[in-house]
């Protein structure tokens, strides 16, 4: 069964996965084609398809025209969520795997993914990961992300607003979730619009230093929270680091208060190595502007 299958790919050595890959591909896309299939049959195909690209690297090229449609229709499958939640994390695959070259498809996949997210009937599980995907895209195609900005940040900012009960505890794990995913959006566009691929081409950050302010305010509100995940508080200290570091000196008045100090002294405590490393990182970053 397919299962099987995903567990050899996954165990091969690129070379040996290559060799095979033209058959397993066809297969897959079989599978995909067949409108008969259920989403469960679907979901475990796109899983499978994403550790082949994982696994082949830039090789899984050859393969994209011919997935292409297949993966648009995934994405545009709001009503079966999980088979959707599975494309999604194929672009975070293609991301990590083509990088730049991730530039070819951005706009059609942002367009995708902009749609999914805001569709008000789509499964509310699926939204955090489309938001931290926000981020793995401009991480991959750098300072050219600088055009989506407008709508990927109204987005975030939106997101940002959502209240919750605090009685509801399904609710509550949810927003947290939400929380990683905006912050997780945040760190890869800083990153993305902060690398220059060449001497020619200009850092894009300082077009997104406007919404720096929104970023500071999620982030207090986390600091504030007694209750926040580790994995958050570890999120929240690592996007304090990547704004120092982006920014410098241009961002000491705005970090330098209490609720990030609070922030960063309850990461560095933290039992957690992830959250740990992450605030005594943001620590040493804030010491370097600290003296300028």
């Amino acid at each position: 069964g397919i299962n099987a299958e995903y567990g050899i790919i996954r165990k091969m050595q690129q070379g040996d996965a290559i060799q095979i890959s033209d058959t397993v591909m066809a297969a897959f896309l079989m599978m995909m084609s067949s409108s008969e299939q259920s989403s469960v049959v679907q979901e475990d195909a796109l899983m499978a398809i994403g550790t082949l690209i994982m696994v082949t690297g830039k090789h899984f090229a050859k393969y994209m025209d011919s997935f292409w449609p297949y993966m648009v229709a995934s994405l545009q499958n709001h009503e079966e969520y999980s088979v959707c939640a599975a494309a999604v994390g194929i672009v975070g695959d293609i991301c990590s795997t083509f990088g730049p070259e991730m530039i070819n498809f951005s706009d059609k996949l942002m367009e995708l993914l902009i749609a999914a997210v805001s569709n008000q009937a789509m499964h509310r599980t699926v939204k955090p990961t489309i938001l931290s995907t926000f981020g793995d895209i401009a991480i991959a195609i750098g300072p050219a992300y600088a055009k989506y900005l407008e709508p990927v940040v109204h987005i975030l900012q939106q997101a940002s607003l959502v209240n919750f009960d605090k009685n509801d505890y399904e609710m509550v794990d949810y927003m947290y979730e939400l929380r990683q995913g905006i912050l997780e959006a945040y760190a890869g566009i800083i990153t993305g619009l902060g690398t220059r691929p060449d001497e020619h081409t200009p850092s894009q950050l300082e077009a997104f230093k406007p919404f720096v302010p929104q970023i500071l305010r999620l982030i207090a509100t986390i600091s504030e929270d007694r209750e926040r995940p580790d994995g958050l508080l570890g999120c929240a200290c690592g996007l304090v680091g990547d704004l120092v570091k982006g920014y410098g000196g241009s961002v000491k008045q705005m970090v330098m208060n209490d609720s990030i100090s609070t922030l960063l002294t309850a990461g560095r405590r933290s039992r957690t190595s992830n959250t740990k490393t992450m605030a005594q990182w943001a620590s040493k970053e804030m010491k370097k502007i600290n003296a300028l």
